[in-house]
């Protein structure tokens, strides 16, 4: 009689784990794939990088940071164009900042880099009293250091790592407690009017940097070195973004479509739209909207609804 040999469940095993790591490294390639392209949209859809530029990448040993030097390293790698990278950190000089962590890994990498070394940190602290946040000076010295280092870089562009949820919750922030319709753009000139400022994150959701950031194993270094409190209002902002993204979905994608798509003949601000100005010269606007407008989710009427004598 033929011997039937049964394989022990111990044996089941690797192939078992092949294939969940095949797995994984299709959705791990999804990912980097999805990355390179959101970034390479917002970057021909901006115009951010030209040929000839000279990119700056902000890196401050965030997962955001860290995954726009990866990417933007990758499309240097594919683009039409040429274009240098060289990554700069601030070491502000905070308590336990691990100084080694950066220099290590860009050193592994063989990118260009710069480290500027300046205790803002004791600035801040002189400054602000205990307990309260930090963060805006803190940005504001930070800015102003990252501009003068970009001059003797000679750097054309300057690449911060804000996403999608960035824009988004700096849009609320505006408007919730600043009263203006004001958002984070994906381009803009510093007040200076010396330095292009890039965002090639903007199209990027948080949750697919914090992702990668796992796939690709980035020594993150955390942003509360210095003790300061979390800015309790964007907490606030962000809850309230991922509560309706959970609850509603769609939601969130189509507040993000809207800040592309303005119309300022429907908001209130005179001096972007002639409003003092604006009379009825008979002449029909293809493009403009009736008078009473329905609401914007309702179902348009199918029928014309004959007028009633008043």
């Amino acid at each position: 009689m033929n011997e039937v040999t049964m394989a022990r469940p111990s044996e089941a095993l690797p192939d078992a784990a092949d294939k969940k790591a095949e797995k994984q490294a299709y959705e791990n390639n999804k990912l980097h794939k999805r990355l390179c392209r959101l970034v390479g949209q917002a970057i021909g859809d901006f115009n951010m990088i030209e040929d000839g530029d000279k990119v700056m990448v902000c890196l401050s040993g965030g997962k955001d940071s860290y995954a726009l030097l990866d990417i933007l390293m990758t499309l240097r790698e594919r683009a039409p164009i040429h274009f240098d990278i060289v990554a700069v950190n601030l070491d502000q000089k905070q308590p336990n900042f691990p100084a080694d962590v950066l220099p290590a890994y860009l050193d592994k990498l063989g990118i260009p880099y710069h480290i500027e070394n300046q205790d803002t940190y004791s600035i801040v602290k002189r400054l602000i009293p205990e307990g309260k946040t930090t963060c805006s000076l803190c940005s504001r010295l930070r800015r102003g250091i990252l501009y003068r280092v970009a001059d003797e870089l000679g750097c054309t562009k300057i690449a911060l790592g804000h996403h999608r949820d960035d824009i988004l919750e700096t849009f609320f922030l505006n408007m919730f407690f600043g009263a203006k319709i004001k958002g984070m753009p994906a381009k803009l000139v510093s007040d200076d009017g010396k330095h292009v400022v890039i965002r090639p994150l903007a199209y990027v959701k948080e949750a697919d940097t914090e992702r990668y950031a796992e796939v690709k194993e980035f020594p993150i270094i955390p942003c509360d070195l210095c003790g300061s409190q979390e800015n309790l209002q964007r907490k606030q902002i962000k809850a309230m973004l991922r509560d309706w993204e959970k609850k509603h979905p769609g939601r969130v994608e189509n507040i993000f479509s809207s800040l592309s798509t303005v119309v300022p003949s429907h908001l209130m601000d005179r001096e972007m739209f002639g409003f003092t100005d604006l009379k009825a010269d008979g002449v029909a606007n293809p493009a403009g909207d009736i008078a009473f407008d329905e609401e914007p989710c309702s179902t348009p009427a199918t029928g014309t609804i004959p007028l009633q004598p008043l």
